[in-house]
């Protein structure tokens, strides 16, 4: 018997008055993988994260996580079953060192400072912030922050790990760093799902890409597939990538 799907997506659509920014998406994420999703500005893709996790209620349609319908539970409860966000804006608490922020994270799961503070100093290691771990957040440049972000969601300990544009904004370096970063964690097990709009980066990271346009999926398969379909480059790619790309 085939293992179910981690989450299951069902018809959902959300709505923001007149304008339907999700409409009637579907698709599956199966334990173990890696998923992007891609599409233009204004396509529904960080509308579809909060919806996965809560921060908005779906209008219409299912979000099924490890078997449990998730639709109008609260971010806090759908993090509690484990599945975590990171967001487009990072926003740390900047007068609190990096240390501090990640503890905040575990304290989601840990029931003590002490215990909390051992997962940060982990998590804050594996994301390669251990030089950084008593400075102020706001002192991080961006790179850094971006990582900031990354560790107090994997503080949650989460089973599916949700990365909205962790790469925008990097330098090459930096970017070379967060693509080693994402593969490492999800070779450890992690399922992750990355909004990115850095196909270079989603070519190297995904197993399959759903691609959405004004909030409908028009496409999905692995990354050789998507950027020869012929939707995706009018709606998003563009005949430049094509070219670039032979």
């Amino acid at each position: 018997m085939s293992q179910p799907p981690l989450l299951a997506l069902e018809g959902v659509t959300k709505r923001f008055g007149g304008l339907t920014a999700v409409a009637d998406v579907s698709f599956t994420v199966p334990v173990g993988e890696l998923l992007g999703i891609i599409g233009p500005n204004g396509a529904g893709k960080t509308t579809l994260f909060n919806v996965i996790s809560g921060y908005y209620r779906a209008d219409s349609g299912r979000v099924v996580f490890a078997g449990q319908d998730v639709v109008g539970q609260p971010p806090h409860a759908i993090c509690q079953l484990g599945l975590t966000r990171t967001f487009q804006l990072v926003k740390p608490f900047g007068n609190l060192s990096v240390v501090d922020n990640v503890m905040i994270g575990a304290l989601t799961r840990l029931p003590t400072i002490r215990a909390a503070r051992v997962e940060a100093e982990r998590v804050i290691a594996t994301c390669g912030l251990g030089p950084h771990a008593k400075a102020h957040a706001r002192t991080l440049p961006i790179g850094l922050r971006k990582r900031l972000e990354v560790a107090r969601a994997l503080a949650t300990r989460p089973r599916l790990l949700l990365l909205d544009e962790v790469m925008a904004g990097l330098n090459p370096t930096e970017l070379a760093a967060m693509i080693e970063l994402i593969q490492h964690l999800h070779g450890d097990g992690l399922t992750v799902i990355v909004i990115e709009h850095i196909m270079a980066a989603m070519m190297r990271l995904a197993h399959r890409i759903v691609v959405l346009h004004h909030g409908e999926r028009i496409a999905e398969g692995p990354p050789a597939a998507i950027t020869q379909d012929r939707r995706v480059i009018d709606a998003y790619l563009g005949e430049e990538f094509v070219l670039a790309q032979a």
